[in-house]
């Protein structure tokens, strides 16, 4: 099972000093995040894409391609980039060199995203978001894996002849997730093409996450992909931890009462015990993750959501080496045991490559 963060990348006010960050200092943040992810042994750092403020990652590779170039294990992804306003041309090439300077250290995560104005900014009809998903998906897909594309669509021009530059890495396409709040049309996607869906997991009750990723599995069997239990799940999170969890909630309750994404709705007392949101210590951000299993089954990522809401960097350093040294490696364990054999672990570049040259082996170095 894969461990990590993920970010929105928002500019916060900090409701204790007062202070709003500027955009480079947010920008040169989440680099920091990212290599002290990998400091302190997970898996995974993903970065969101969006185009307006209060937000800073609207161009996710370039960000992650310089994260790459800082750091030599740490798996570098996004959540998400946006399917329906990118052209699939440019993502194909983006992610292609992304992979090259990473040695595979790289996936993507789709989404429609959330943002209506996004559409027309990019010249897209937000009354056309899933044909627009639907249509671009399919014609990435055929980019990283064929040659020479012939192509049209209902969307964009058509292409003749088109053979994308440069190649995926070793001819093995980025894994693929698709990140979802509340579209089942997306899950019905991930399932179709047998790729990894991602619930984000941190607004919602459980109950509803149960529904969606209970879909995803459904329609993956469906698809001859294999049984539910083999489809490929991840999940978001929110935590927010001391080593004392009264310590805690007094110090994230003015970040949460002030944070735009909370909605100044229900208590932070409320609020964590109607969604996944953890404020409190260690062992109660373990026992609330593993008791996720309990109603998506057992699953291969969970990203965690910790630089938002204004949050100084200091802090959300001091929140990853609590992540790094007693949390995740209890999740480890606890999550591997019991774990069935025959529930696949987490794609990755080298395991996807083994895959290809089992299935054919004229790939094979040595034939």
């Amino acid at each position: 099972m894969q461990f990590g963060v993920f970010t929105v990348g928002d500019v916060t006010e900090d409701p204790t000093t007062g202070r709003t960050p500027t955009e480079s200092e947010r920008i040169r943040a989440t680099v920091r995040i990212a290599v002290k992810a990998e400091e302190v042994g997970l898996d995974v750092f993903a970065t969101g894409e969006h185009h307006n403020p209060p937000f800073v990652p609207s161009s996710p590779t370039t960000l992650l391609g310089y994260i790459a170039a800082r750091t030599e294990r740490i798996l570098l992804s996004t959540s998400t980039t946006l399917i329906s306003t990118n052209d699939p041309v440019k993502i194909a090439e983006d992610f292609s060199v992304l992979q090259h300077l990473s040695q595979g250290r790289t996936d993507i995560m789709l989404g429609r995203g959330n943002t209506g104005p996004v559409y027309p900014w990019f010249g897209k009809d937000i009354r056309k978001a899933v044909p627009l998903t639907v249509e671009n998906y399919g014609l990435l897909r055929r980019l990283w894996r064929e040659d020479v594309v012939d192509w049209q669509g209902e969307m964009r021009t058509p292409l003749q002849g088109f053979t994308l530059a440069p190649r995926p890495l070793d001819g093995i396409p980025p894994f693929v997730w698709h990140g979802s709040i509340r579209s089942p049309e997306v899950a019905e996607l991930a399932a179709y093409y047998g790729d990894g869906f991602f619930a984000n997991h941190i607004f919602w009750p459980p109950s509803h996450t149960e529904r969606m990723v209970g879909v995803y599995r459904q329609r993956f069997e469906h698809h001859g992909h294999g049984p539910a239990s083999q489809a490929i799940v991840g999940l978001g999170g929110q935590v927010f931890m001391r080593r004392n969890s009264q310590d805690a909630v007094n110090e994230f309750r003015p970040y949460f009462d002030n944070a735009p994404v909370y909605g100044h709705g229900p208590s932070l007392e409320d609020f964590s015990t109607l969604t996944p949101l953890t404020v409190g210590s260690p062992a109660e951000v373990i026992d609330k993750t593993l008791g996720f299993r309990e109603y998506v089954g057992d699953y291969q990522r969970q990203l965690f959501l910790m630089d938002h809401a204004g949050l100084p960097l200091k802090t959300v350093l001091e929140q990853l080496d609590l992540l790094g040294e007693e949390v995740v490696p209890v999740l480890r364990k606890e999550f591997a045991a019991n774990r069935p054999d025959d529930v696949p672990a987490a794609p990755t570049h080298q395991s996807l490559l083994r895959a290809a040259r089992e299935a054919d082996p004229a790939d094979r170095p040595d034939t």
